[in-house]
């Protein structure tokens, strides 16, 4: 069987790689850089690539929520996206099209429709997203994360499924710090695959503090607009040894080992998308979480309220944030790790740990009808 997955949303395409059987024969499309209108290369391509998968590069517009210097050339770019689609799909013949949602879905789906491929797609937060909503109508299965946004889609052709998760290696922990410092708390700081400039800003401004107890590690991104990983590099260099000792910086943290880090964090601080959320319930690990407040329907903020309300952390808005609230509700937090924890006794409940095997079933029983 051949399969053709659309990424956008890498953390459960990759668990569903992981969870194939042998012999299934995968390609992708997705996004080689990983911000518009910037020539970084994105974390996707370097992981599907690293796999040995073909990786089919897609232009094509996205949901522009306020007027820029990339609104016009984002448009233009949309007859591109769906020629592209169609030839990819066309000269690669997939059984099947799997979908996670996000605007480079759209394109690929009409494609699938057009050549007469069953398309699979999934949703991954509370409610629907716009990409998913556009699909649902002639989609062939609907798997879903949670019970909450069975009732946006047709019911005949939904499926709780839960949200795939990727396999992480649990081997050895991947940092050494000071033996000294072992017994302070570790906080994992990260803005997703391409980073938050708005995250990065808070630790420039706070970091000297929150070394005085705690290790830090810091995934910044790769953005050339910002330039936070350098600005951070160079700010890291003039601490004092004891300090560089306890923070350790970098642009990209490999997917198969955030898990270790996760898992052995005390602490995570993040954005809150549906897949850092899954997997922050899965590890057991509290969590501040700084939402995105620029996402469709607020997604993000209904997440990160999600969150706190099963009381396993805290929420922090960006408006009127500030290195000095965003330090003290961090100190705050260590100091009420316990409580944290009491929380995630009924929390960790809500995850469905076959997720992927689901949605992989999904796809062979489509295949499978088309076939019969």
């Amino acid at each position: 069987m051949k399969i053709v997955i659309v990424g956008g949303h890498l953390s459960p395409a990759l668990a569903i790689i992981d969870a194939l059987p042998e012999g299934v024969d995968v390609r992708f499309i997705g996004r080689k850089t990983a911000v518009e209108g910037d020539q970084s290369t994105s974390l996707e391509y370097r992981e599907i690539t690293s796999r040995n998968i073909s990786f089919f590069p897609l232009t094509t517009a996205r949901v522009q929520r306020s007027l820029s210097r990339h609104t016009f050339p984002s448009i233009i770019r949309l007859p591109i996206g769906m020629y592209q689609a169609v030839e990819y799909l066309r000269r690669e013949k997939p059984d099947v099209v799997l979908s996670f949602g996000g605007y480079l879905s759209v394109p690929v789906g009409f494609a699938a429709k057009i050549l007469g491929i069953p398309l699979v797609i999934h949703e991954q937060t509370f409610h629907v997203g716009l990409a998913n909503k556009v699909l649902s109508s002639f989609a062939s299965r609907i798997c879903i994360s949670w019970e909450s946004s069975k009732k946006y889609f047709p019911q005949s052709k939904t499926v709780l499924t839960g949200n795939p998760m990727r396999k992480f290696e649990m081997k050895n922990f991947p940092y050494v710090f000071s033996t000294s410092d072992e017994k302070l708390p570790l906080v994992y700081i990260t803005g997703g695959s391409t980073g938050s400039h708005v995250i990065n800003v808070l630790v420039e401004e706070s970091i000297k503090d929150l070394l005085t107890s705690s290790r830090v590690i810091h995934q910044t991104g790769d953005t050339k607009e910002f330039g936070d990983y350098d600005k951070l590099n160079n700010f890291r260099k003039n601490l004092t040894e004891k300090e560089k000792g306890r923070y350790i910086i970098e642009k990209f943290i490999k997917p198969d080992t955030t898990g270790i880090i996760m898992k052995n964090a005390d602490l995570v601080v993040s954005r809150a998308g549906m897949n850092t959320i899954t997997e922050l319930l899965y590890f057991e690990t509290p969590a501040l979480l700084i939402p995105l407040q620029t996402g469709q329907k607020n997604e993000q903020i209904l997440n990160a309220k999600f969150f706190a309300s099963l009381d396993v952390g805290e929420n922090l808005f960006q408006k009127g944030s500030s290195g000095k609230n965003f330090y003290m509700l961090l100190t705050r937090m260590l100091s009420e790790l316990s409580r944290y924890q009491k929380g995630f006794e009924k929390a960790h409940k809500l995850i469905i740990e076959d997720a992927a095997k689901q949605v992989i079933a999904q796809m062979f029983y489509v295949v499978k009808k088309k076939t019969s």
